[in-house]
């Protein structure tokens, strides 16, 4: 079968890039009753609708983990600029919610970061630096009800 290309839909360029540092790709067949593979081939997936039986996962499920992973990595860089130890056993628990409204479908996020034994201050100070440069948080931010809770 032959796939011909159609004009491209939108090119919308929001902030400059000077450099690219990865790419993920991933082709998706079937929606959210299908599966999902990289091109590397580190993720083969099955995709299920959410609260739908069966061994699959949803892309609410992805982007909570995906957005929880790279808020921890952000945490790290901002406390060691910050002259910061964080705890070995900090997590993030984040929740996406697809919801709806008149208008349609809707994602909402509620990230839960965890941080024992921090104090108070420095836990506030290290959570706000990193959703300032955490790119999911930057990339959800205006877009989406973003709820952020920290527990020390």
């Amino acid at each position: 079968m032959e796939l011909n290309t159609i004009q491209e839909v939108e090119n919308t360029t929001v902030v400059n890039i000077s450099k690219v540092l990865y790419s993920g790709n991933v082709v998706v067949i079937g929606g959210r009753n299908g599966e999902a593979k990289s091109s590397d081939g580190k993720l083969d997936i099955e995709l299920t609708s959410p609260g739908a039986k069966g061994n699959g996962t949803n892309p609410e499920q992805l982007l909570a983990a995906g957005w929880s992973a790279c808020f921890i990595g952000a945490m790290h860089l901002g406390a060691v600029k910050m002259g910061v130890n964080l705890p070995s056993d900090l997590s993030v628990n984040t929740s996406i919610d697809l919801a709806t409204n008149d208008d349609g479908f809707f994602l909402q996020a509620h990230l839960q970061i965890i941080l024992p034994g921090l104090p108070v201050d420095e836990a506030r100070k290290v959570v706000e630096t990193a959703h300032a440069t955490c790119p999911y948080s930057k990339a959800t931010r205006g877009n989406i009800n973003v709820k952020i809770d920290v527990v020390v």
